[in-house]
């Protein structure tokens, strides 16, 4: 064979191949790991009050629980969507934890720092921090020993990954790296349980999506820093014995949810008469979602964390295989998204001005539907709220809590 042409063809092959796109991210979040641990500045002040280290222990503290041994929890991503709903849920039923959230404003900090609130009245503290500040993350394994760790925090959102592309590697790649580098130091390593997403199904056309399907085809930045992460789990899990699960969610919806997310600004939109764009795949094809509903992705997330088994490694050194899971948590029933607005529209008692425009090449999926019987299987995981039912939550919750907001502006 002729070298040049056989070159040309190996380096042809390289460029479509997803490997390199996952080693290119891998290779950039890596510098960019390096690049943002903490200066000398913030290793002196870590921004807190003085008081800051006795709320990480009293809150770090377990109440009683009549099963089993009390897990203490390091939550990241604590106020956000999902991460609010699960610190709340672990402190219900007596489990000490602790969070910590970076308050970025990639929607209004305000419904952060509101959500916050609540769960500072359930006795939850919450760290002002950044998950890639190792300073701080060592600070806070040095004052609790963390029996699992739910790694929540994230960059979200598919579309908005287009225009800032550096803050899902700063978030989902190189965070990803930081929170594992401190758990597989920790004495004893901690088992984590970590959000993933239905995105990383990609470009898969086989329905519904199973956890054996192929998933390195990503359709977007965000779906490939997930994929990522997901390398990056198998290979601590690999190397350092730690005990990792991960949760691909699909479509979460509810109560406190994501300013960013379709049920949320549809809401917003049609309330305040402004035109609802329903997008349509070639040929009119309709757009469907797996809509989740929060209650449900909380008991697969707390299913996970009591089914995950114990690190086996200590201090940085493997000592045996440790456990490394994967599991789909949707609710089995994709809805047209057309559908959720007629939903919305009953709700609301509102005509929502629709716009059907083709779907732009954002990175977004035509349809996701998730296969959950290994859930079913492995974590007794049930998802039991429809999509009427669901978003009658949501919105009662949405005219209440904006309702208070606009009391409190006239103030």
């Amino acid at each position: 064979m002729d070298k040049p042409l056989y070159m040309s063809r190996t380096f042809r092959y390289l460029l479509s191949s997803t490997k390199l796109l996952f080693w290119a991210l891998l290779f950039l979040s890596l510098i960019l790991f390096c690049s943002l641990q903490s200066p000398p500045s913030s290793r002196r002040n870590l921004g807190h009050g003085p008081d800051w280290e006795d709320l990480v222990i009293q809150s770090a503290r377990p109440k009683s629980r009549a099963s089993d041994q009390p897990r203490i929890v390091l939550v990241t991503g604590a106020a956000g969507f999902v991460g609010t709903h699960v610190a709340a849920a672990l402190r219900r039923r007596g489990d000490g934890l602790v969070g910590i959230d970076n308050f970025n404003a990639y929607y209004s900090p305000s419904l952060k720092r509101a959500r916050t609130q609540l769960l500072k009245q359930a006795g939850v503290f919450v760290v002002e921090g950044d998950i890639n500040n190792s300073t701080l993350l060592t600070k806070l394994f040095g004052l609790v020993k963390f029996t699992h760790v739910m790694h929540l925090a994230a960059q979200a959102g598919v579309r908005y990954a287009m225009k800032n592309p550096a803050s899902y590697v700063h978030s989902n790649i190189a965070g990803l790296v930081s929170v594992l580098e401190v758990c597989k130091s920790a004495d004893p390593q901690p088992a984590i349980i970590w959000a993933s997403s239905s995105s990383v199904y990609g470009l898969n056309t086989k329905i519904p999506f199973s956890e054996k399907d192929r998933t390195d085809q990503p359709s977007s930045l965000y779906a490939a820093t997930k994929k990522a992460g997901e390398e990056i789990a198998h290979t601590y899990n690999h190397i350092y014995g730690l005990s990792i699960t991960g949760l691909r969610f699909f479509t979460v919806y509810g109560p406190w949810g994501r300013p960013d997310m379709a049920y949320f600004f549809f809401t917003k939109d049609i309330l305040k008469g402004k035109p609802v764009t329903i997008f349509e795949g070639s040929k009119h094809a309709t757009v469907a979602r797996d809509f989740t509903y929060i209650d449900d992705i909380v008991k697969g997330c707390l299913a996970a964390l009591d089914t995950a088994k114990r690190s086996t490694g200590s201090g940085g050194k493997k000592m045996g295989p440790a456990q490394f899971r994967v599991f789909n948590l949707g609710n089995t029933s994709p809805e047209p998204v057309s559908k959720l607005v007629s939903i919305l529209e009953k709700l609301l008692k509102v005509k929502a001005k629709r716009s059907v425009l083709p779907m732009p090449a954002n990175g977004d999926v035509l349809y996701t539907h998730a296969n959950i019987s290994l859930a079913q299987k492995e974590l007794g995981y049930k998802p039991k709220t429809d999509l009427q039912t669901g978003l009658k939550k949501f919105v009662s919750w949405y005219l209440d809590y904006y309702s208070q907001q606009g009391k409190k502006s006239a103030v």
